[in-house]
């Protein structure tokens, strides 16, 4: 999945790409309002900072929620209560200060991806309601490879591995057999399963 990330400082730019080709997010740059504007289209999540060069990022964001529902965390320094109910007020997503760690970063983003649920359009018919959660994710990730483990605990929160990982294998082949040709789940033998159009 493409990041946007909008951040017009080089060195937390280039920190956040690290972060997210790491775990294995494709990023996104955009240095100012301009380029964000023209760019989180392409985008499943957008990083906005707030304090950009040509403007502010709550000006992108109220341009951004003008057309699209496309999920948004802020970064800033700007840790006043006031900045950040204004930010989610404006239709923020999530609202993290900065310094943060890559962790909790990944987190949020992660939390952020599994509420967003993805592609709703062109479920199959019958799938359960986890099913289509599993389904949806694995779109939302096209031609990413996801860990069983990562599965797991975006779709179940589960902590009895044995039982959610049987979910998973059982989850995976009834909605094989439900597809009707909108694309395939592949096996990554020994690693997890991937999605593809």
């Amino acid at each position: 999945m493409n990041i946007l990330i909008t951040e017009d400082d080089n060195t937390i730019r280039a920190a956040l790409a690290v972060i997210l080709r790491d775990n294995g997010f494709e990023p996104v740059f955009a240095a100012d309002c301009r380029e964000a504007l023209a760019r989180f289209s392409r985008c499943g999540l957008c990083l906005l900072d707030l304090m950009l060069g040509d403007g502010s990022g709550l000006d992108v964001l109220r341009e951004i929620r003008k057309e699209s529902s496309v999920p948004v965390i802020i970064i800033s320094c700007l840790d006043d209560s006031s900045d950040v109910a204004r930010g989610l007020d404006l239709g923020a997503d999530d609202y993290i200060t900065k310094p943060f760690s890559g962790q909790v970063l990944i987190s949020r983003i992660n939390a952020l991806l599994r509420r967003s649920s993805g592609f709703t359009e062109d479920i199959p018919e019958g799938l359960t309601a986890t099913e289509q959660k599993l389904f949806s994710y694995l779109r939302m990730n096209k031609g990413r490879t996801l860990t069983r483990e990562q599965l797991l605990s975006h779709i179940w929160d589960s902590k009895d591995e044995a039982v959610s990982d049987n979910a998973l294998s059982v989850a995976v082949t009834r909605i094989r057999g439900k597809l009707g040709g909108r694309g395939r789940i592949i096996t990554v033998k020994g690693v997890g399963y991937k999605w593809e159009d």
